[in-house]
């Protein structure tokens, strides 16, 4: 009750501290989550399902912390959230999504995104990446109305090298998985590897049907058998196949890391710092389950638009963007160091904390990886590194 107190206290402030000119004015803000269901993926183990409303649930906390300050403003949020399924005309949904809606959050893949990004209606909306990866998005494939709030492959993958060059773990044994997005992340990781001045010595690809549920403590040790002197196992499983049976059972005791082991992840429920441990709690009551890297992203997304509305006294979206690009915009998220965006892809700049099960272990960039501009940018592709030309003037 206390802290709920001293919440409202501060909000008071926040407000009266503001010109009146954003005081002022009633404002409608209505916010679009579309959605491109993906089939279920077999894999070996089901302990770890996927949350039906993963991402949404997200968002719909950032949009009851947009509420509570907005009902100091006069600013009133809504949110209209379209799940299509797999085989359905996701361009048909973003068409009549956008018609009502020029702030849309997009939980899709690539393909998808680009499709509804170009669409003549969503040139003057501002659509929001809050699921999708891929580097391209960032670089040559980038729009100038399509902001991310997901990190791009490489950014988490920068981040855990990071921490294993810290601890002078530098040299790696690779195990790829069989899937395209398997190759993609361990193409990360090697890219990051070599960024940082890493060593991969061996690497092996994994083409077992066996059921490691029975099998592992047998298969896997023959498996990394010949793998050169390293320190760490670095896992590329993008779908949480097999890696949960890599760790505890390779031929030499050594850590393992990427997809399970220490993990390096926008979001994860072991983040206790900073005040995350009060999100988390907030989350819970809201979707009684932990809050997942996903729903992280989709939270940031609703945020940014609250605090850029906050901060302009306007829901349009060039005045939106303009505030989100410039030197101006920060936004505070429980991760100890302010969100900012890119102005060359759109990219929000995050830290990225690297974890384990049971704890965080470390917060990347860590002390010691400084960059000209911004440390957070020594995380995914910086400006030389991007082919993004849409962001320029």
């Amino acid at each position: 009750m206390m802290t709920r107190t001293w919440c409202v206290i501060g909000l008071m402030a926040f407000v009266s501290a503001m010109p009146a000119s954003v005081r002022a004015e009633e404002i409608d803000i209505s916010i679009g989550y579309l959605r491109l269901e993906t089939p279920s993926r077999p894999v070996l183990s089901g302990l770890d399902p996927i949350p039906p409303a993963r991402g949404i649930e997200g968002a719909e906390l950032a949009l009851k912390d947009n509420q509570t300050t907005g009902g100091f403003l006069g600013h009133h949020y809504t949110m209209d959230v379209v799940s299509v399924p797999p085989e359905g005309d996701v361009t048909a949904a973003a068409q009549a999504m956008l018609a009502g809606h020029d702030l849309v959050l997009l939980d899709m893949d690539d393909e998808a995104l680009l499709q509804v990004a170009d669409l003549p209606v969503a040139q003057a909306a501002l659509v929001f990446n809050v699921s999708e990866k891929t580097p391209a998005l960032r670089s040559a494939d980038c729009r100038a109305n399509l902001f991310h709030t997901v990190p791009e492959l490489g950014m988490e993958a920068d981040a855990l090298m990071q921490v294993l060059m810290g601890k002078r773990w530098t040299k790696l044994a690779l195990i790829e998985g069989p899937s395209a997005e398997d190759a993609a992340l361990a193409q990360s990781y090697r890219d990051a590897a070599w960024k940082f001045g890493l060593k991969i010595v061996s690497e092996a690809s994994w083409t077992f049907d066996t059921d490691l549920r029975r099998a592992a403590a047998r298969e896997v040790p023959l498996f990394t058998q010949d793998f050169k002197a390293h320190d760490v196992v670095l896992v590329a499983d993008a779908h949480d196949d097999f890696a949960r049976y890599i760790e505890h059972n390779t031929w030499e005791p050594r850590p393992v890391a990427g997809a399970v082991g220490l993990v390096a992840e926008a979001w994860a429920s072991v983040v206790e710092q900073w005040g995350a441990a009060q999100l988390q709690s907030r989350f819970e009551d809201l979707a009684q389950r932990d809050m997942t890297a996903e729903d992280y992203a989709a939270w940031a997304a609703v945020r940014v638009i609250g605090e850029a509305v906050t901060r302009t006294g306007s829901a349009e979206p060039d005045v939106l963007r303009d505030y989100i690009l410039s030197d101006g915009f920060e936004l505070a998220a429980f991760q100890g160091r302010p969100l900012s965006f890119r102005t060359w892809n759109g990219q929000m700049r995050q830290p990225i904390p690297v974890v384990n099960a049971h704890a965080q272990v470390a917060s990347a960039p860590p002390d010691g990886f400084e960059h000209a501009q911004n440390p957070l940018d020594t995380l995914g592709l910086d400006q030389m590194e991007s082919d993004c030309h849409a962001f320029e003037n």
